[in-house]
């Protein structure tokens, strides 16, 4: 008899587990019942034979995002504490449940457990006013070498309106970058497929890309039409040792700034060519009903576009702030994570505001590479936006309104950019040439790369890039 009853309980389980939806699955996953989920969609995965790869791939993804979120989110409430006590050690317990609630300690309950983001502790010293006067006053040299990012676009700005070009001040570099394959992670002699982020041809402001050396020396450039485009390199794993990849090369980029007549901006026609860009991409750019009210209360009625622009760079550059961000590739919804959260890196920032752009009928799109502010550089995101007549214009939300009295200076990343830019996407979540045949360990952007072998993707942990910079002229 319990025989019976434990085979019709297996049977129920069985049932009830191919009966679930994705959408069942995702809000499990998103509740934090991970060891459930897992079960669940592992037995989905094995016993239902008639599903369609198209939802056997979704639900292999599910999995895999559930790893990738335990990665980002593995610090106890004592690691945190232990962090910020370095700098502000009369905080307790309650200080942390009191920046849970404000939304500035991010955290996830999985299995029951509290687990606290991997750069929760430091960001609180980004978004908290009290622990950011602490942090300035432990660290006072940190900004003692900074570049006069202003005095640059100061000289990008004055050019261009003085010669009446969009275009001035030319930088040359010379990048050399590098991605290693960490020993043990391939069995030795296996094939490892690599791709490097590499930079596409820009009409005047990325251009006379000159490959230098490659480490293979047998590569496969993207052709220039991929929006996120890669040179790609095969080699056979050294096993445990390293295995590395290299490309050099030299290219210029240029500063821009369109000097806009706000009154002269006309609306596009919402479907005519640019009506791409007006639309919904999901699952980073809808129009969720918690953004249609956002968006009324921030452009009232305003009906000039470069105008709701002014006043959607604003409200995002005063309203989110910046913090370090987990992988994109665990958040569901980017383009409505920060509304959540009240901060976000520059792509969260970036997809917001390409979000609202889009909602008001101004076309926009997303731009990315890396930044360099001598002798600093980092991995940025930012974004492009259209104007009739101006045309396409780069702007980027993240580095914000400048502290002047001077509207073309204050709002210059709205219609702007300085040159210290290497661009390598043109879209978000496109196609890679050649293409992968595992998940990417970034789905969204494009800047640090990919490996894989034929046992699989091989996540961020399992390899690391490195990017050496030089300036050449400018």
């Amino acid at each position: 008899m319990k025989s019976w009853i434990f085979l019709i309980s297996v049977v129920f389980f069985m049932f009830s587990c191919s009966q679930k939806s994705l959408k069942d699955y995702r809000h499990m996953i998103d509740q934090g019942r991970f060891t459930e989920a897992e079960k669940e969609i592992k037995e989905r995965l094995k016993n239902d034979q008639g599903m369609n790869d198209s939802l056997k791939q979704k639900l292999e993804f599910e999995l895999e995002r559930m790893k990738r979120i335990r990665k980002d989110f593995s610090k106890s409430k004592q690691d945190v504490l232990d962090f910020i006590k370095q700098y502000a050690p009369d905080v307790t317990a309650k200080d942390l449940l009191r920046w849970e609630k404000e939304n500035k300690l991010e955290y996830m309950v999985i299995d029951g457990k509290k687990m606290y983001f991997n750069q929760a502790a430091r960001n609180l010293f980004r978004l908290d006013e009290y622990l950011k006067e602490i942090w300035r006053k432990t660290h006072p040299d940190e900004n003692k070498d900074k570049f006069d990012l202003d005095a640059h676009i100061k000289r990008v700005m004055d050019d261009c309106i003085a010669t009446g070009e969009p275009y001035s001040n030319p930088v040359r570099f010379r990048i050399r970058y590098s991605i290693t394959v960490l020993p043990g992670q391939v069995p030795a002699g296996d094939t490892i497929r690599c791709w490097i982020p590499f930079p596409r041809e820009i009409h005047h402001r990325q251009i006379n890309i000159k490959i230098k050396t490659t480490d293979p020396a047998t590569y496969i450039l993207a052709p220039n039409n991929y929006l996120q485009r890669t040179i790609y390199f095969e080699k056979p794993s050294a096993g445990d040792d390293s295995t590395r990849f290299e490309v050099e090369y030299e290219y210029t980029a240029q500063g821009i700034f369109v000097n806009i007549d706000p009154e002269k901006v006309k609306p596009v026609d919402p479907n005519g060519p640019l009506k791409e860009y007006l639309q919904e991409r999901p699952p980073h750019i809808v129009f969720w009903d918690t953004l249609r009210a956002l968006n009324k209360k921030i452009v009232g009625n305003e009906t000039n576009p470069y105008r709701i622009a002014q006043k959607i760079f604003a409200w995002v550059d005063t309203n989110i702030t910046w913090a370090s961000a987990r992988e994109y590739s665990t958040i569901r919804h980017i383009g409505l994570y920060p509304i959540l959260t009240k901060h976000g890196d520059c792509g969260i920032q970036t997809l917001l505001f390409i979000t609202l752009l889009r909602m008001n009928g101004i076309p926009a799109r997303w731009q990315s590479g890396w930044e360099f502010q001598p002798p600093h550089d980092s991995m940025h995101d930012w974004s492009m936006a259209y104007f009739e007549p101006y045309g396409w214009v780069p702007t980027d939300v993240t580095y914000g309104m400048r502290k002047s009295n001077d509207p073309k200076f204050k709002y210059f990343y709205l219609n702007g950019m300085d040159s210290y830019r290497l661009v390598f996407n043109d879209g978000f979540s496109r196609k890679f040439y050649p293409p992968k045949k595992f998940f990417r360990s970034e789905t969204v952007d494009s800047q640090r790369g990919e490996v894989e072998w034929k046992g699989g993707n091989l996540y961020f942990d399992q390899w690391k890039w490195n990017m050496d910079w030089k300036i050449i002229s400018q």
